[in-house]
């Protein structure tokens, strides 16, 4: 297979894929443990047959397509010393998400092993292609989920316990597809293959228009988390009951996402209300309860927390509760591995690749923040739009994510780092 031929099978891929979960909005609802799940994860599974590599789910549900032509099995090699490289990313999305946030890391994962072996190398130590799990968390809350409980970040207990809008919960998800959620859990015997990691994936705000540049090597991840408001209100006729004697708890509610913005704006954060619920949700009732989530981030640790316990301060004033589901403090990812790909990618006299850190949550900041040595690549987003229909990213520039992706691999797997 010529370079020409592994980025005409990343075309194939992507016309593949495109249609799995497609809304009328031009968006994808591509949510963990539905049909649509069911027909990425088949998808993936094919993927990895069709090159021959040996697919393994872990306890979780994570799926990790393996390369290994050396002596004995993946497990022989890293009991020798020879860790495995992983890269890949996840297939799920947001509501009405964007077609590239997650399967282009997927597919550029797929097509860069492509180039590897059209010329011939033969790697020292194994190589995966991996899917994460729930990445975005939107059916069920937490982020990252699959790499949470994958590393034990995330409680088995607590992710069972986890319900979504429909009051499912992720135990009965997982068992409405077949799967024991008994086997829920932190997989050391998966942990024990991974040497380290390198996520390709789409930009998501539009550093490198600026800086003309196609990839990017990334640097850390903001610290962020996720809150849910509890506002107590009275249930009540809209018409008749005066306002005076209102106890609308969407007043509160309301109070709480403006002091959000306003806290966010004095602290170089950002902070954003953006899933709602109201109790009971009548157009002519006064709301007796509103829960709202927030999520908050920001490139200072103490600035995040400092806005956080504003809110909580000022949730009191209301009745309020404030209540962390998620957090994850600053991720730097490996400084030596970060710097190693950006001699790949650049020159060996002056490294002109950019470093870029991110706002955005990753499967690699979870497996970092675990100890294994990351690194991830971010593809031009032009306009810089993500977690929308509107996230694009050119087709040349994928290309040049594949053939980075490709380059750094070659180097990884041509030694021990």
């Amino acid at each position: 297979m010529s370079t020409a031929a592994a980025l005409a099978a990343f075309d194939r891929m992507w016309a593949d894929l495109d249609p799995v979960g497609r809304v009328g909005s031009g968006g994808y609802r591509r949510f963990a443990w539905t049909r649509e799940d069911a027909m990425l994860r088949e998808w993936f599974a094919q993927e990895a047959a069709a090159r021959g590599l040996d697919l393994v789910e872990d306890r979780v549900g994570n799926q990790w397509a393996w390369w290994w032509d050396g002596p004995g099995t993946v497990d022989d090699a890293v009991r020798a010393g020879h860790t495995g490289l992983v890269v890949g990313s996840h297939l799920d999305s947001v509501p009405d998400g964007g077609a590239f946030d997650g399967p282009l890391g997927v597919v550029s994962s797929f097509a860069a092993l492509d180039l590897l072996r059209s010329e011939g190398v033969a790697p020292t130590r194994p190589v995966a292609v991996a899917n994460f799990v729930d990445e975005e968390g939107a059916r069920f809350g937490i982020a990252c989920a699959g790499s949470r409980v994958l590393t034990g970040a995330l409680d088995a207990d607590r992710a069972r316990a986890l319900t979504d809008s429909d009051g499912v919960r992720y135990a009965e998800a997982l068992a409405a597809v077949g799967r024991d959620p008994a086997d829920l859990g932190r997989d050391e015997e998966t942990l024990a293959r991974v040497g380290a990691f390198v996520e390709l994936h789409v930009e998501q705000g539009r550093a490198l228009v600026d800086l003309d540049a196609p990839v990017a090597v990334a640097s850390d991840i903001w610290p962020h988390g996720r809150w849910r408001f509890d506002v107590p209100g009275e249930a009540n006729h809209a018409g008749t009951t005066r306002l005076e004697d209102r106890r609308d708890a969407m007043l509160g509610y309301a109070d709480l996402v403006l002091a959000a913005r306003a806290g966010a704006a004095e602290r170089g954060c950002v902070a954003t209300v953006g899933k709602v619920a109201v109790t009971p949700g009548g157009v002519n009732a006064i709301p007796s309860h509103v829960t709202g989530w927030l999520d908050a981030r920001g490139p200072e640790e103490d600035q995040v927390e400092a806005l956080v316990a504003e809110l909580e301060e000022r949730a009191g004033r209301h009745g309020a509760s404030l209540t962390r589901e998620s957090w994850t403090p600053t991720t730097r990812f490996d400084g030596a591995l970060a710097d190693r790909l950006r001699r790949v990618l650049g020159s060996a006299d002056e490294l002109s690749v950019p470093v870029l850190g991110t706002g955005a949550g990753h499967d690699a900041g979870i497996l970092a923040g675990a100890g294994i040595p990351t690194a991830m690549l971010f593809v031009r987003n032009p306009t810089g739009v993500s977690h929308s229909p509107a996230e694009h990213a050119e087709a040349a520039d994928c290309h040049a994510g594949v053939e980075a992706l490709a380059a750094c691999v070659t180097d990884l797997v041509s030694e021990q780092p």
